[in-house]
C-alpha cells in the first residue's frame, strides 16, 4: 500500500494514496447536488424536532413542541369525531329505557354492534371473545343457565353493579358456606351429598350414598338450591340438576366446592367511569342476543 497521493492521469482526480495490487483509490468528490440534499435534510431534521414531538423523554413533550401536535392527540381527535357521529344513536340509547331501545330496529342493530365491540374490549378476558365462558368460574353467556336471571333487566342490573365487588353497594351477592373447612359437614357427609348432586344431575353415582346425601342436602343445601336442586335466581344459587358447571361436575370438583366453597367476582361497570350508561345498555342487549337471554 502506498501513502503518497498524486493526480490520476486518466481522470485528473487526486488519489487517496491507497493502493491494492496496483489498483489505486480515487478521491472523487461527492456531487454538489448530493451534498446540498444532505445539508437540506439536516436543516429539515432540526426544524422537525422543533415543530413536532420527536424524543419521548417526558409526558409534556407534545405540548412543548412548536405546533403542539402529537399522534396521541390525533387519535383523540379521531375518536371524538367518531363519537360525535355515533351520538345520533348513543344519545337516544342513553335517553331511552332499554326496552324502548330494543323495540327500535335501528337502535337495536347499533346496540348489538356497539355492544359486541365493548364486550370484546372489557368482558372477553373472562367470558371469552364469543361469550362462551371459561373453566374456573367464568359463566357461559350463550346458554340459558343464569345465576341471577337472564332477562334484559337482569342482565343490565348485573353488568351495572357486578357481583361480590367492593364498588357497588347494590352488587349481586351470594355466599356458600365452606361446609368442610368450617366444620359444618364431615368427610362422610360431603361424600354423600356429592353422590346426591351427581344423582340429580343425571350422572353416574353411588345409589346408597346418594340416598343418604338426599337427607344431608335437604338439611343444609335446599334453603338456597331448592328442594329439587334447581337453584334460585333471587339468591344466585346454581341449578344443580343440569349439566352446566362453573367449577366442574366431577366428584372431586363437587367435593372441593362443598368443602371449601367457591365464588367469583365481577366488576361494577357503572362505577368509577368504567362504562357509560349507553355502553352498559348496549352490552346487555348484545349479551341478550347471544341466545341465552330469557
Amino acid at each position: 500500500m502506498a501513502d503518497k497521493k498524486y493526480v490520476d492521469e486518466v481522470t485528473g482526480t487526486e488519489t487517496t494514496g491507497h493502493e491494492w495490487d496496483g489498483i489505486q483509490e480515487l478521491d472523487t468528490p461527492m456531487p454538489k447536488w448530493w451534498l446540498y440534499t444532505l445539508y437540506a435534510t439536516i436543516v429539515w431534521a432540526f426544524g422537525y424536532v422543533i415543530a413536532y414531538p420527536a424524543f419521548p423523554i417526558s409526558s409534556s413533550i407534545s405540548e412543548s413542541s412548536a405546533l403542539g401536535w402529537s399522534s396521541r392527540g390525533l387519535v383523540a381527535d379521531q375518536i371524538a369525531e367518531a363519537r360525535a357521529e355515533q351520538s345520533v344513536y348513543t344519545d337516544q340509547i342513553a335517553a331511552k329505557a332499554i326496552e324502548e331501545v330494543m323495540a327500535d330496529p335501528d337502535l337495536l342493530r347499533f346496540s348489538q354492534a356497539g355492544g359486541a365491540a365493548t364486550f370484546r374490549a372489557f368482558c372477553s378476558q373472562c367470558h371469552g371473545g364469543a361469550g362462551s365462558g371459561r373453566p374456573g368460574g367464568y359463566p357461559n353467556l350463550q346458554d340459558d343457565d343464569w345465576l341471577w336471571g337472564g332477562t334484559i333487566e337482569d342482565l343490565h342490573y348485573t353488568i351495572s353493579n357486578g357481583i361480590r365487588n367492593e364498588l357497588s353497594p347494590d352488587a349481586r351477592f351470594s355466599q356458600m358456606p365452606a361446609f368442610g373447612a368450617d366444620g359444618i359437614l364431615g368427610g362422610e357427609e360431603i361424600a354423600q351429598v356429592v353422590e346426591h348432586v351427581r344423582n340429580i344431575s343425571g350422572q353416574e353415582h353411588d345409589a346408597a350414598l346418594a340416598a343418604e346425601g338426599a337427607t344431608v342436602f335437604a338439611e343444609n343445601c335446599a334453603a338456597c338450591h331448592g328442594e329439587d336442586g334447581t337453584g334460585s335466581h333471587e339468591q344466585g344459587a346454581p341449578n344443580l340438576t343440569d349439566a352446566i358447571w362453573l367449577f366442574g361436575g366431577e366428584r372431586e370438583d363437587i367435593a372441593t366446592t362443598v368443602r371449601y366453597s367457591r365464588a367469583g367476582v365481577m366488576p361494577a361497570w357503572a362505577y368509577n367511569g368504567y362504562l357509560s350508561d349507553y355502553e352498559i345498555k348496549m352490552v346487555a342487549i348484545y349479551v341478550h342476543s347471544l341466545g341465552g337471554g330469557l
